[in-house]
């Protein structure tokens, strides 16, 4: 039955014979018991400040917050194996609501997709998303990125698209005392109808900024933007919020993690404060 069973499997008679030998199993108990040390320190990453986490990310927070070092294939098995799930980001695009009218004015694009310039508060990426929480409502959120570090600079959340959510962010963005407006720095948007309305352009030459648009329908002039939602919507928890106010508070909870413990992998595994400060010292 043996030679049998081995000769369809396509297994040696000896290998199976080795595969329940004692000193086999009891490898295959140790393995396990090291399998099993290792997921608990994975989860102990995968559940920092509660937050979803892919397996660069559990990497990088290993190394950033526990000083623990394992290479992306271990953690990938250890994760497959123990069913460890990393958020899966789904498209969704941004549709516009608002149209340009004939006096609002589109303008150039200045970044043509120079997002990492090395100079903090430098050049900034602005826009719009909504968001679906609670039982079928939907708010809105708008945010200004610093594209050199990845930071969140400022951000605004509303029940509503009206302009006033473009030029509130704008306002928080002036309160921020960490930012400052450096020689050259400008603002870069799609060209929505918030961004092309000329109350907001004055707003953004009031504050000393330039302005540049992506071109019409090319989302990838304004890539790190969309990437931010991207992650915001996989690791954010929106749809157990029930009232607005809930869901402004987590809101303000995932962008103190975002912009001080979520390491990033091209910003040389740091945070984005941390990566912000680096620049600021090496300059």
């Amino acid at each position: 039955m043996v030679s049998y069973l081995c000769a369809v499997t396509g297994v040696s008679r000896s290998g199976y014979y080795n595969y329940f030998s004692e000193k086999a199993t009891k490898q295959r108990i140790q393995n396990e018991k090291k399998d099993e040390a290792l997921r608990d320190v994975i989860l102990k990453a995968f559940k920092f400040k509660n937050r979803k986490k892919g397996a660069r990310q559990i990497k990088m927070t290993l190394a950033g917050q526990f000083n623990v070092v394992y290479n992306l294939k271990r953690i990938r098995r250890i994760m497959k194996k123990y069913g460890i799930l990393c958020p899966i980001r789904k498209a969704n695009p941004y549709k516009r609501i608002m149209k340009a009218t004939q006096e609002h004015k589109v303008l150039p694009n200045l970044l043509n997709r120079e997002f990492k310039q090395e100079t903090p508060f430098k050049v900034l990426l602005t826009d719009i998303t909504y968001l679906f929480y609670g039982n079928g409502k939907k708010a809105y959120l708008s945010t200004i990125k610093d594209a050199s570090t990845n930071e969140i600079l400022a951000y605004q959340v509303s029940d509503r698209v009206t302009l006033d959510i473009a030029t509130d962010t704008l306002k928080n963005l002036k309160r921020n005392r960490r930012f400052k407006v450096v020689k050259g720095a400008f603002i870069h948007s799609d060209q929505g109808g918030h961004y092309t309305s000329p109350k907001y352009q004055k707003r953004v030459r009031q504050m000393g900024l330039g302005q540049s648009m992506s071109r019409r329908g090319n989302c990838w002039d304004n890539a790190p933007q969309e990437s931010f939602f991207g992650h915001f919507k996989d690791e954010a928890y929106i749809k157990p919020c029930e009232t607005l106010e809930e869901l402004k508070q987590e809101i303000k909870e995932y962008m103190i993690y975002y912009n001080r413990y979520r390491y990033q992998w091209n910003l040389k595994k740091m945070t984005p404060i941390q990566y912000r400060d680096h620049l600021l010292k090496s300059a």
